[in-house]
């Protein structure tokens, strides 16, 4: 029963702390936008753009191996974590070499300093360090170190760049390095611990790792772009002023990809444990009630857009306020296929998972290419929605041929669809009609929180079951 309650805490704290964590950002967001240029922000935005990409690149994203790795070596899961990492850190250390010779090309294309570029390369050595310890902490329902340290790192980085900027004349230069420095510092120190725990280097988790990141690096990495080629694109049609505006609505669209995000954060290792189990009708009741409960929360952050924009950017960056609607349902078009491509990663069968973002990446694209300069920055939300649908429909289709035909309610997922469809339509005119909207809000919160409490129980229920398998994977993890 105790290891019961750890486990419980242990999920809940994660998820909140993600949510926490991350939401930083729209903490610092509205100190940036009023501190620094449209410019200069719009400049930042294509920086963390080009940032996603090199991730994918120096990283290979090895950490995405841990869903199968825990099962398949739970006995040297440390020992696994640790050679990974140094194989990660190897990798970013000869990028630095080619990133320094060809500098100028490389500038050139991207639109940013060889200085910031060295920046990033140091930030993506040390970040897979935070990320695998925080998967090892997970993986290990543990919590209470992992959650001090990621709000110590959140919290150190939005002070550092709030400071430098404030000190700085060049506002971009203060801000990059802001969101570097603390990242490099903690990281370092957690590949520290990481090799004290690891012990070794073993080359057969390498051979162990390539062909599951391997083909998952264009699936990465053509998602990266997917995020990302609106803003660049942007940038180069429209100039770095459009951008700074299309970007705060992006950013503030992310709310909900945070949302995404510390909910999955939850509910992977859980479907981990239930498909390893082969409870598929638990995973399909749940599944039902994890989406309802998130596209309401999605439709509500739909309805205080003005509000979440005034906030974060000023009257300023109030034209924006229609690229919001298409980009919140395009989070819930990648909250619907990340339940997907979980289970994708559980089989090992990320091949098509590179297909799917490829396609979806060259859609993406070739819209960009012709509505971008007929209908300026706001079309890009709606490429990037209509690409989003097409993967969505992909990994629908390829989970089916694994054969997992009863694990999701895909019926409902159609339905939901078509009724965000309509609503992001409607939404758009309800932002004119501001004393309609505030009475759709006041209702909204009513029945939100009505339904939240008539259906507690099965809330509860639901966490009683990940309880359950949580003591089912207490015996497959290593004790730290």
């Amino acid at each position: 029963m105790d290891n019961n309650r750890e486990v419980l805490k242990s999920g809940v704290w994660y998820m909140f702390s993600n949510f926490i964590v991350k939401g930083m950002i729209f903490i610092t967001t509205p100190i940036f936008t009023r501190l620094m240029t449209h410019e200069d922000f719009g400049l930042y935005n294509n920086y963390t753009s080009w940032l996603g990409i090199f991730t994918v690149l120096v990283t290979l994203n090895l950490g995405t191996t841990f869903i199968s790795a825990k099962f398949d070596f739970s006995t040297k899961f440390d020992e696994y974590i640790f050679s990974v990492l140094t194989l990660s850190a190897l990798l970013g250390i000869l990028w630095l070499v080619p990133m320094n010779i060809f500098s100028v090309q490389v500038s050139e294309r991207t639109g940013i300093d060889r200085q910031y570029l060295n920046l990033m390369i140091l930030y993506l050595i040390a970040l897979p360090a935070v990320d695998m310890f925080q998967g090892r902490e997970r993986y290990a329902y543990k919590y209470k170190v992992s959650v001090f340290l990621s709000v110590l790192l959140s919290v150190f980085t939005a002070a550092v760049s709030v400071g430098l900027v404030l000190q700085m004349d060049n506002k971009l230069t203060g801000r990059i390095i802001g969101s570097v420095v603390p990242t490099i510092i903690i990281g370092a120190v957690l590949y520290l611990y990481l090799a004290k725990k690891g012990k070794k280097v073993n080359v057969k988790y390498w051979k162990y790792a390539f062909p599951i990141c391997l083909p998952f690096i264009p699936h990465g990495l053509s998602l990266i772009i997917l995020n990302s080629m609106d803003r660049m694109m942007i940038t180069d049609i429209c100039g770095p002023e459009d951008n700074a505006l299309y970007s705060l609505a992006y950013t503030c669209g992310a709310v909900i990809t945070l949302i995404v995000s510390s909910m999955n954060t939850a509910f992977s290792p859980w479907l981990g444990e239930k498909l390893h189990a082969r409870q598929n009708t638990v995973i399909y009741d749940v599944s039902q009630k994890y989406i309802l409960l998130f596209v309401a929360l999605a439709a509500g952050v739909m309805l205080v857009t003005p509000e979440i924009l005034l906030v974060m950017g000023g009257k300023s960056y109030q034209e924006a306020i229609y690229v919001m609607p298409p980009v919140a349902f395009g989070c819930v078009c990648q909250f619907l296929y990340t339940m997907f491509v979980n289970i994708e990663q559980f089989e090992k069968k990320t091949v098509g998972m590179a297909f799917a973002s490829v396609s979806a990446a060259l859609i993406n694209y070739g819209l960009n290419t012709f509505f971008i300069p007929k209908y300026g920055y706001i079309a890009a939300a709606y490429t990037t929605l209509a690409s989003f649908l097409w993967l969505l429909f992909i990994h629908m289709l390829f989970v089916k041929r694994l054969g997992y035909t009863r694990l999701y309610p895909v019926k409902f997922i159609f339905v939901v669809l078509a009724g965000m469809s309509f609503y992001t339509v409607a939404v758009n005119y309800l932002y004119v009609l501001a004393p309609l909207r505030y009475a759709l809000v006041l209702v909204y919160g009513i029945l939100f929180f009505f339904f939240g409490w008539k259906y507690r129980k099965k809330i509860q229920i639901i966490f009683q079951r990940s309880e359950e398998t949580a003591e089912d994977s207490c015996r497959h993890t290593p004790a730290g």
